[in-house]
C-alpha cells in the first residue's frame, strides 16, 4: 500500500463519497455512525447517503483536517486517516475544551474499505498517523463510539479509554 497526502482534499470529495459508502455498506451501516441522522440511508441507497454526508464530508474536507492521507492499492482507494491539530476556530461539537490544545492530535476519518480488511492495511495507516503526529510533537488521540467495532481494535493498539464525552469516548495512544 502506498499512502499518499493529499493537498487538495475537497478536489476528491466525490470519489471519497464513494468510498466511504463502500465503508458504510461493508459496516451494515455501523460507520461513519450518522449519528445526527433519524433514520439512516438503506445500504443500497447510494443518493440517500450522498444526501445526509455529502455536506459533512464536505465541512471535514474544507475546514477541518489539517492533514488528509489515502492509502492506495492499484491506482485504488484502500484506506483513509485524517490529523486534526490546529482547534482555533474549528466547530467540533465531539472534540472536549480540555483536549484543544497545542499538544493534541486528533486522528479522524481512518477507514479501511471493506475489502481489504484483516490485511493490515488499517495498521500500517494508524502507524503511519501516530508517527507523523509524533513529528509534530502531538499526542495521538481518538474520539470514537464504544458500540463500534472498532473501539476493541483501537485497545488493541495501545490506545486506551481517558474519557466519556457527550456520546462519544476520548482514547489517547499510550503504548511504546
Amino acid at each position: 500500500m502506498e499512502i499518499v497526502k493529499v493537498e487538495r482534499p475537497i478536489e476528491l470529495k466525490d470519489e471519497l463519497l464513494k468510498f466511504v459508502f463502500r465503508v458504510y455498506q461493508g459496516t451494515k451501516g455501523g460507520y461513519p455512525a450518522l449519528e445526527w441522522v433519524k433514520k439512516k440511508p438503506d445500504l443500497n441507497d447510494f443518493e440517500g447517503f450522498k444526501k445526509v454526508y455529502e455536506p459533512f464530508l464536505e465541512f471535514r474536507l474544507s475546514e477541518e483536517f489539517d492533514e488528509l492521507y489515502l492509502g492506495y492499492e492499484n491506482g485504488k482507494i484502500i484506506g483513509t486517516i485524517a490529523l486534526v491539530y490546529n482547534f482555533a476556530g474549528k466547530e467540533m461539537h465531539w472534540v472536549p475544551e480540555n483536549l484543544r490544545n497545542e499538544k493534541v492530535g486528533l486522528l479522524e476519518f481512518f477507514m479501511v474499505d471493506p475489502e481489504y480488511k484483516g490485511k493490515g492495511y488499517g495498521s500500517k495507516l494508524l502507524e503511519f498517523a501516530i508517527e507523523r503526529l509524533k513529528e509534530l510533537k502531538k499526542e495521538a488521540y481518538l474520539i470514537t463510539f464504544k458500540h463500534l467495532e472498532a473501539y476493541q481494535y483501537y485497545l488493541r493498539k495501545g490506545f486506551r479509554e481517558i474519557q466519556e464525552y457527550k456520546e462519544f469516548v476520548v482514547l489517547k495512544f499510550s503504548k511504546k
